[in-house]
């Protein structure tokens, strides 16, 4: 089967350019953002083994 042909794209440059302040504070968000969903993710797992309690263990199976 031929391949259907459509309107030829223009040409266009490379996409955005950051300077290395933009990419800088990027990283820095980044970075942010990581520490705060680590966080989250340790405080939920440290939330559920308290409600679970001490007994958590010695439960029968």
């Amino acid at each position: 089967m031929a391949k259907a042909k459509g309107p030829t794209e223009p040409e266009r440059p490379d996409g955005v350019v950051l300077s290395e302040e933009q990419k800088r504070r990027r990283r820095a968000r980044s970075i942010a953002i990581a520490s705060v969903l680590g966080f989250l993710v340790l405080l939920f797992y440290v939330v559920t083994i308290v409600k679970l309690g001490p007994n958590v263990l010695n439960r029968p199976l």
